[in-house]
């Protein structure tokens, strides 16, 4: 642990984590993740999944599939409609990727909290895109990705993105894989579904990286290395601000890589 975090303060994150969905998988990667807080750094942050250059990811980073987290990322809380800040990226990602390339991997949805798997089947009819089914969640769940996806050979090939820190970021760090974090989409009345627990421990979880509260500046200056991404010196993952500035859905900042 870098000397500005304390045990005490990784410890408090880490049973707030246990907490929430009683995410076992989580519980025990916590172990790894107070060792190696650095597994919890992206390798790209921006505002949101729509400032995502999915054909750099493709073409300059050996990306062949892109997994996206769903609630605060693709839509709001519990919602099966794609966000309007995510709904370029959404489709931008399916173009360049194909709709068999592009799937969901949620906590929630598609899992054994999900009977008879309505939620996921919603939002697939939504989205057009494929909710994994996984009996571990993240940060567990590789098998369940790796087997869905014909065109993956190694999990370098994938791109996780997400609003979580300690699941979506750790889940693609530990395997290999590169990833995104993104801002929550919603906040106010908007996110009023969101779980409070979960909203919680991603406040935290954002206090920790992006701030030096906790010793985040430590944490952020050691990244997971990816195997064909070496950072922005190679090439930028987030698109140009003229290519932005005809969405009209887009209103944040783009963001840069940690």
């Amino acid at each position: 642990i870098p000397p500005q975090v304390t045990t005490t303060q990784w410890m408090y994150v880490s049973a707030v984590l246990m907490v929430q969905s009683l995410n076992t998988k989580a519980i025990v990667t916590l172990a790894s993740v107070m060792r190696r807080p650095y597994l919890a750094s992206p390798h790209l942050a921006v505002g949101t999944v729509s400032e995502v250059n999915y054909t750099a990811l493709r073409d300059e980073a050996g990306i062949r599939a892109v997994i996206f987290d769903k609630d605060n990322t693709l839509s709001a809380p519990y919602e099966t409609v794609v966000h309007p800040k995510a709904d370029q990226g959404l489709k931008n990602a399916m173009e360049v990727f194909g709709p068999s390339n592009v799937a969901v991997l949620s906590n929630s949805a598609g899992t054994k909290d999900d009977p008879g798997y309505e939620d996921a089947k919603k939002i697939e009819e939504a989205m057009g895109i494929a909710v994994i089914r996984h009996d571990e969640k993240k940060p567990g769940g590789l098998k369940e990705v790796m087997d869905h996806f014909d065109d993956v050979d190694d999990a370098s090939q994938l791109c996780m993105v997400g609003d979580r820190l300690l699941t979506d970021i750790v889940f693609g760090n530990l395997h290999g894989m590169l990833t995104v974090h993104c801002l929550p989409l919603c906040s106010g009345e908007e996110n009023k579904k969101d779980n409070k627990i979960a909203s919680s421990i991603r406040t935290t979880e954002n206090l920790v990286l992006y701030t030096n509260w906790w010793g985040g500046n430590a944490i952020r200056k050691k990244t997971i290395p990816h195997a064909v991404w070496k950072g922005e010196s190679q090439c930028s993952l987030v698109l140009p601000v003229d290519k932005l500035a005809k969405d009209p859905s887009q209103s944040g900042d783009a963001g840069a890589s940690s």
